[in-house]
């Protein structure tokens, strides 16, 4: 099963914003992504030495089609 969900790191505990539907003490993975759009995700991928805001914009821009291939 794969599960998506928001939480916050506070004093040491990370906190689900909403109920998990999980058993209590089940194993789980977590992985750890800070929430961001794709060009933040993505920076540093392709070698890009300029700067960041140049790739947001490329990014976005309906020219490329980004949001037809999301």
């Amino acid at each position: 099963m794969a599960l998506e969900v928001e939480a916050t790191y506070e004093n040491g505990v990370l906190k689900p914003d909403q109920p998990l539907p999980l058993a209590e003490r089940q194993r789980v993975t977590v992985t750890i992504r800070e929430p961001g759009g794709r060009a933040k995700a993505s920076y540093g991928r392709i070698g890009w030495k300029g700067d960041p805001e140049v790739v947001r914009r490329i990014a976005l821009d309906p020219e490329f089609g980004v949001e037809e291939s999301s």
